[in-house]
């Protein structure tokens, strides 16, 4: 990456931005003050002209700040070129040189191949010539006359006392000695046994609890992120979450457990067990909230009907459904992957405009918190749209 490829990403940006005001009007005509409504769209149209999509992650990380730092991966640089009317970036590129600047077709040899390439040079730039190896070294053996005259007899005479020598003091060494080497790796033993137990005492002396969840009303395995907090004494909550479909486990030595459940879609629950005499596995009722799973519905409905005049329809009932359960001062929060723009709030209007506008995003929509007044109202909406880069 050059300095000069951060400068024809600018020029992109601005072909890109240029192609959709062809045919839209946004909230701005600047791309970076785009979001919400305004990005949904644009990946619509992207979808539809160049056969391909980027995230709202990717969209708020090259979008939103300028310049950027770094290029966007070679594929969404291609898919972003076909957008703005071009077969791919380098044909961009091409169309833009600036002065002086050269492209290369072949661009084979990557960093790591020339690094390979400079290592081998090197490697043999630096092989020892023969005059240069170091010469082998020819040790002579002493002679000694005098161990070859030296009499039989008398080497034998040596051999036998020295082995005598070696008896008696192995005869010797006191018994003491192996009972010590005993002990000692017996008390070695019996350590390592008290530290193994001290260690994994935890492990030995819990047990593991198993807790599965059911709709209360249709008696089916619960198909929603569960949230469980375990409330110790003196201690801050633990917070497990749950996938659709599974059970909780719980491994624990206390005699008490606290559990506060949630879900989107369920009330509520609190559940207090004495683990000296619960069963080890346990199956949990969650009562559904008709409300929230009736605004979830409405709000994932689809509008789509066979003519124009069926999918207005389709829209208004849409809409009055939705205004008659959400509240006038309900606080609406959408959440972003983008670590920059995380949160953007929505009022009721611009929520209602957004899930009945007929865009295949609708799909990736996941509520993650839903909260009812005393009248049934919601007044309490977060929700995020998933981001899927491969969905076309």
């Amino acid at each position: 990456m050059t300095d000069l490829d951060l400068l024809h990403f600018e020029q992109l940006k601005k072909d890109v931005q240029a192609q959709y005001l062809k045919e839209y009007t946004p909230s701005y005509d600047d791309i970076s003050k785009w979001k919400g409504i305004d990005i949904i769209y644009f990946q619509e149209d992207l979808r539809k002209k160049a056969k391909g999509n980027i995230s709202e992650k990717s969209f708020y990380t090259y979008f939103k700040n300028s310049p950027v730092t770094k290029l966007p991966r070679i594929d969404m640089l291609n898919l972003l070129s076909i957008y703005a009317g071009y077969d791919s970036w380098y044909e961009f590129k091409k169309q833009h040189l600036f002065a002086g600047e050269l492209l290369q077709d072949d661009e084979d040899l990557k960093d790591n191949e020339l690094k390979e390439l400079e290592k081998t040079v090197s490697a043999s730039l630096d092989l020892p010539k023969d005059d240069d190896l170091p010469k082998k070294q020819e040790f002579k053996t002493p002679e000694n006359s005098d161990l070859q005259k030296s009499i039989p007899e008398n080497q034998l005479i040596t051999k036998n006392s020295e082995t005598e020598k070696n008896s008696l003091a192995e005869a010797e060494k006191p018994k003491k000695n192996f009972f010590r080497k005993n002990v000692w790796a017996i008390v070695t033993t019996i350590l390592v046994i008290l530290t193994g137990l001290l260690g994994f005492k935890d492990a030995i002396f819990q047990k593991t609890y198993v807790y599965c969840f059911t709709d209360a009303d249709r008696n089916l395995s619960i198909q929603r992120e569960i949230e469980i907090k375990v409330i110790k004494e003196n201690e801050s909550p633990i917070l497990y979450r749950i996938k659709p479909g599974e059970c909780f486990r719980y491994a624990t030595k206390d005699k008490n457990l606290k559990m506060q459940i949630s879900s989107p879609f369920y009330e509520y629950l609190e559940v207090n067990r004495n683990l000296e005499n619960a069963p080890e596995e346990e199956t949990i009722e969650l009562k559904p909230d008709d409300y929230k799973m009736a605004l979830y519905y409405f709000s994932t409905k689809d509008v789509k009907g066979e003519n124009s005049q069926e999918q207005n329809d389709l829209i208004t009932q849409k809409r009055r459904q939705l205004e008659n359960r959400i509240s006038n001062n309900a606080v609406i929060t959408q959440v972003y992957d983008s670590d920059i723009y995380g949160l953007e709030t929505l009022d009721k209007e611009d929520y209602i405009t957004l899930v009945t506008t007929p865009t295949t995003s609708l799909k990736n929509l996941n509520v993650i918190e839903m909260k009812t007044d005393n009248k049934g109202k919601i007044v309490s909406i977060k929700f995020k749209i998933s981001a899927n880069e491969n969905n076309k």
